[in-house]
This record gives structure tokens, sequence and C-alpha cells, in this order.
């Protein structure tokens, strides 16, 4: 991609980097980039995620198992790590940098003339790509919250809302019903809607929101009967049969056991979408990874001694990225973390004080980024030993120099953490 547009398409107000001084509330000017594109948003069956934590996953999972199933199958997910590309994935491989730059070229002027926000044009030209490329299926990730978000301009076959929490509360709301709320923008009237939740307080607001709209509303919990988890295996192995399907066992790609919700939510969408889905759902599921191009959810980089490369950024996600990491590791478990301004860092920070045997913190960058100087004093307050390093791959370089085959690095916190690892690390495994 030419250094002109990509930096013009950087240069956009970006999330990211500038926060919600970024946001530009209501769907005019997507709607105006759409409509001189042909609306290709409408050209294809879509899919639509949204949810606090494992939408990207679940995202992933449901478009491997359409893949699998003989779909042609685009799959838009937020933020990328290295390359911008990977916002627009067809069949696990992203757009080329000859066809963004082309189309960028083409459209440069109306988007001057349009201003969107970074997300609202790199949303237009994912739905545009999937278009020109002949996509059968589109699964479509929510950016942030559900009801305002760029991407709330498609006409769903299926809606779905992983697991919610708090999390950008400047925005969203300070309560689960009022986050639960935003996400409940996504569903539409008649399409029907799936979760993985199952807090009462919000399966009544999802519920109530779907009723309004007459859209059939169902969770997981009520969608398989039967879903029990094969321990030991050294991956997980589901034994799954829903209302529809009896699917036997089901090995999935992802680790953690907090997958398994995810991978229950992509079955109960996929069900919607495909008519005969049993072998595609232990085939998609079995190969994640490779057929979405899913990279940085509890990703084993290397062993003896272990790095994991995790992308939570919230209380909730490091939690179960520090769950999995903890079981895994043997010997001393090092923590290597950069946050943004908007998290609550001591919270983090007392969830990995708790486990740690050291905390390395990162630098990021951007006006959202919480300065470093700052976290290294949260996490001494909290009795963390603790240290500040130039970036994810010094300390990854050191730990692998230095520390017991026994002994574990995790890195999380951010998807910026993840990718200020060197790209030929993260993509040998």
């Amino acid at each position: 991609m030419s250094g002109s547009s990509f930096d013009f398409l950087l240069n956009l107000p970006r999330y990211d980097k500038r926060g919600a001084a970024s946001l530009k509330p209501g769907f005019d000017r997507i709607e105006r980039i759409l409509s001189l594109a042909g609306n290709p948003h409408r050209a294809y069956t879509v899919a639509h995620i949204a949810g606090t934590n494992g939408k990207g996953s679940t995202s992933s999972m449901l478009a491997a198992i359409g893949t699998s199933s003989g779909l042609r199958v685009g799959l838009q997910t937020s933020p990328h790590l290295f390359d911008v590309t990977e916002r627009m994935r067809i069949d696990g491989l992203p757009a080329s940098h000859e066809w963004l730059d082309r189309t960028v070229s083409l459209l440069r002027r109306p988007l001057e003339k349009i201003g969107p926000s970074f997300f609202e044009a790199v949303t237009a030209l994912s739905f545009i790509y999937f278009a020109e490329m002949n996509v059968d299926l589109a699964v479509v990730e929510v950016g942030l919250g559900g009801r305002l978000d760029a991407t709330n301009v498609v006409d769903p076959a299926v809606c779905a809302i992983s697991a919610i929490g708090i999390d950008h509360v400047a925005i969203l709301g300070d309560t689960v019903r009022a986050i639960a709320a935003e996400k409940a923008g996504i569903i539409k009237p008649g399409v029907p809607v799936v979760t993985s939740n199952d807090d009462p307080e919000i399966i009544d607001v999802l519920r109530s929101a779907a009723e309004n709209r007459n859209a059939p509303f169902e969770t997981i919990a009520t969608h398989f009967p039967v879903a029990s988890v094969e321990n030991g295996s050294g991956r997980t192995v589901l034994h799954l049969v829903s209302t529809r399907h009896d699917y036997g066992r089901v090995e999935l790609d992802l680790a953690g056991s907090h997958q398994v919700s995810n991978a229950l939510l992509a079955v109960a969408a996929a069900e919607h979408l495909i008519p005969d889905p049993m072998p595609a759902v232990r085939t998609g599921l079995a190969n994640t990874r490779r057929l979405s191009g899913l990279r940085g959810r509890l990703e084993v980089l290397r062993t003896r001694p272990m790095i994991v490369a995790d992308v939570g950024h919230n209380e909730s996600g490091i939690a179960t990225a520090l769950a999995f990491a903890r079981s895994e590791c043997a010997g001393r478990l090092h923590v290597a973390i950069g946050l943004l301004r908007d998290k609550d860092c001591v919270a983090i920070a007392r969830r990995v004080a708790a486990v740690a045997d050291f905390v390395h913190v990162i630098p990021l960058a951007g006006e959202r980024a919480l300065e470093a100087e700052r976290l290294v004093d949260v996490f001494r307050k909290e009795g963390a030993p603790v240290a500040s390093v130039a970036d994810a791959q010094t300390v990854a370089d050191a730990f692998v120099r230095t520390e017991s085959t026994e002994d574990c690095l995790l890195l999380a916190g951010s998807h910026q953490v993840v990718a200020q690892l060197d790209q030929n690390l993260l993509f040998s495994t």
C-alpha cells in the first residue's frame, strides 16, 4: 500500500489514539460512503457480533465454521495488530495492499469531503472489499458498544452477543444494564439473536430488547441441553448437543476455558446460517486460527520457557489470561503489560500482583495510553516486583535468555503490547 493512502487512513480520527474525541455519533457518514459504492453491505448475508469480551473469538470461530461449510466468508474485526488489512479478511487471508491502495485512491476525494473517522472509513472499505470479492457471508464484529457503532448499518441474518462486562464506562455507561442496553442496539426487528450471557440482569435487558423488536431470543444455556467439557486432553474438547443437532466430540483450536462459551455462541449463530452445520462445526472449531487468521488469543508462541500472547485489555479479559498462564506455568510467572487510561488499572494491577512473580510495564503510544511511570507506581503499591521496559520484544528476548525453562511470560493488556512483538515470532506459530 502506498505511503500516501496508508497515511491518509491512519491520519483520520482514530479511537486507539485519541479515544472518545475520535468518535462521531450517527450513521450519516458511513451511509454516504456506502451509498457512493452501491451499498455493498447488502450484497451478502451478514452475521453481526457484539460483546465486551469474546466477540473477536466468537466472530473468528463463526467465520471458520462458515469457511468449512464451503462458503466464501468475509471477516471484519478490530483493532489490527500489524496492518490495517487484517481488519478485512476472506477465508483467513487479509486484503491485499494493492486492493486497498487502489480503492482508497478512488475514494479519497469523497472521503475527504465526508470526513469519516478511521473506523467508519475502514468499516466501509471492508464492506466494499467483501462485495467486490463476492463473499457469501460476512461476519462483522462490532467495534465499540453496538447501538451507535458504524457496523450497525448492516441488516444481519443473525445477531450474537458475547460476554458483557464493565468497559469503556465513559462512553457506554458504568453499569452492566447500561452497557447491555448499548450492546442490545444491534438487535433488529425479526432477526434471531443468541447470547452467551447468563447474568439475569443482562439477560433481562437483552430479552426485553428482543421482545420489543419481535426478534427470536435464546441463550446458549437453553440452546445446548448437553455441552460437557473433556479435561486433561491438552486442548479443549466438547461433547455437544444442541436443540437441532448432535455434534458429538468437538475439539477447540483456541486455548482457555472461556472459549467454551464463545464456541457455543458461534455454533448457535451458525445454525441460523448453514443448513447442515455439523461437519463444518467440527472442522471450523478445530482450525479457527488457520481458517480465520485470528492471532493473539492466549497464543502460545513458544515453550520451555513458555511465552503466551493475549490481547485481553480489561479486568475480566486479563483475569482469564492470568488464570491460563498460571495453570500452564510450572515455574515463575512473568507478566508484561501496558494499559490504556480508560482501564481500571488498580483492579487489574491487584489481579496481576496476586499471581505474578514479576511484572514488566510496557509503554504504549497515543493519547489514550496510561503513562508507564504511573502504572509502575500502581504495581508497587500492590506489592508486585516491577520494572519498566522498552517494549514487548525486549522483554521476550531477555526472558528467553535469562529465565528457567519452567517459567512463563504472559504479554497482555492491549493489542499494542502484542503488536510490539517481532512479526516473525508471532506468525511462526
